[in-house]
């Protein structure tokens, strides 16, 4: 690849180990890793290719690490119900997905995210009606350009059995782990800077089995992949455990083997002190959905709590259904907002979101390649214009600015040294023609009359 010259950065945000932000920044580029960071003065010289970013903010690349990307097709339905009611409306429409659909939403969710300067995402899919497969996933985000973690997601328990979705959309569990194995012999990367990773990830308490989720466990650890789920997502979720296990929920996670650096949860909403303690000893990682937790009114997650336990604590934007945006900027906005709810205007500061968006999304997903930018780390960067109506009379504290001012699209990303949106506007994809094509299936979906 040539060779990259970003100069003349109004604020270099680094998110490096001495949190600098550098006044009038640079960074220097080499076959998509970053080779040098500081001042203009300090970049190797000769680079195949500059570029001015007078007047930009930039930040490493954000990442999200829970979402449904599916649920993108179904945004604004089930407007006024909490998580179980909201799923039994949902399920009869997701069991009319395809593979295609599942494709299509996905390269739109993706688009969303890299517009707001997101350049690392899981996505967690967890329903398989039809011909659907991870595939289809992948295939988006390989042609987008999104460095991406395929979460292999499933559900097992039907109503017939006690579970929460309808039997005619699970699997059988034998037949989950052969796939968790199948998609992991074929498409996951180890190695550092990796594009795709699999994540192996039952969907929930209330729709495997615990065996499945003993069994899935030992399956991702004898790879070396990562596990993901939901856990303790409202107080309809912690009742479920207690009548059907007699546990709390991280009492669950703990007992299946789902707690340590390898594995993060989903919400954690209702953990009490006990469990976050837990989850802070065994350095296990929380994805935090705020939008997604005040949509369905499922509380406020004990996020402050979270972080001096000394757990991983990392943000998401949640399936498109719960949040109704893909937004990973707001989402960081949204979490310091409402940390602020309870009473405590300093609980979460704006840095410290951009932290949860960044380098606390990094730990999360154990990655030590993205999430800062520092020499060595994958050149994964979004830049934000700040001549925009919104940032004025804030450009006293730009990197502030970006977390309590209104959410920003990027104007600049880079992935992988790639750069995907230039302008502010996305360089991989016909987005009109997506939108056009995203919204034709949605609504065939819906309406169940393709």
């Amino acid at each position: 690849m040539p060779t990259l010259l970003l100069k003349n950065i109004h604020t270099l945000v680094t998110m490096d180990d001495a949190r600098r932000e550098i006044a009038n920044g640079a960074l220097f580029i080499r076959d998509g890793v970053i080779e040098a960071v500081g001042t203009l003065d300090e970049m190797p010289p000769g680079a195949d290719r500059t570029i001015d970013l007078s007047g930009h903010v930039v930040l490493p690349g954000l990442i999200n690490t829970h979402h449904h990307m599916f649920q993108s097709l179904t945004r604004a339905l089930a407007q006024d119900l909490e998580l179980f009611g909201w799923l039994r409306t949902l399920y009869p429409i997701w069991s009319r997905l395809t593979g295609e659909a599942i494709y299509v939403s996905a390269k739109l969710a993706m688009a969303e995210l890299i517009l707001s300067g997101c350049t690392t995402s899981s996505d967690h899919l967890y329903i398989y009606p039809n011909d659907v497969t991870l595939e289809d996933e992948i295939r988006a985000a390989q042609e987008i350009g999104l460095r991406f973690h395929a979460a292999r997601g499933a559900m097992s328990v039907g109503e017939s059995k006690g579970g929460l979705p309808p039997d005619s959309i699970v699997e059988d569990e034998e037949a989950i782990l052969r796939d968790m194995r199948r998609v992991i012999e074929a498409y996951h990367d180890a190695g550092r800077y990796a594009m795709l990773r699999i994540v192996v990830a039952p969907c929930s308490p209330f729709t495997v089995s615990q065996n499945l989720m003993r069994e899935a466990a030992a399956l991702a650890r004898s790879y070396d992949v990562h596990l993901h789920t939901h856990l303790a997502e409202n107080d309809n979720d912690v009742a479920y455990s207690l009548e059907v296990f007699g546990q709390r929920p991280g009492e669950y996670a703990q007992d299946a083997g789902w707690v340590g650096t390898d594995v993060w949860h989903a919400h954690c909403v209702k953990l009490n002190d006990d469990e976050v303690d837990l989850f802070g000893r065994t350095r296990t990682g929380i994805c935090h959905c705020p939008s997604s937790n005040m949509r369905l009114a499922s509380g406020i997650a004990p996020v402050r709590r979270m972080i001096d336990a000394n757990a991983r604590v990392g943000l998401g934007v949640d399936g498109s259904a719960s949040n109704d945006s893909g937004h990973l900027l707001g989402e960081a906005r949204q979490a310091m907002l409402l940390q602020r709810v309870q009473g405590n205007p300093a609980a979460l500061s704006a840095r410290e979101a951009l932290y949860l968006a960044t380098r606390g999304g990094a730990a999360v997903l154990g990655r030590d390649d993205v999430g800062a930018l520092a020499p060595g780390m994958a050149a994964d960067l979004a830049a934000f214009r700040l001549d925009q109506a919104a940032f004025a009379g804030a450009l006293h504290d730009p990197v502030a600015a970006l977390v309590f001012c209104q959410p920003a699209n990027a104007d600049f990303v880079l992935i992988n040294g790639r750069i995907v949106v230039s302008d502010g506007v996305l360089q991989t994809v016909d987005l009109p023609a997506l939108v056009e094509q995203h919204n034709r299936i949605s609504t065939w979906l819906i309406r169940g009359d393709r």
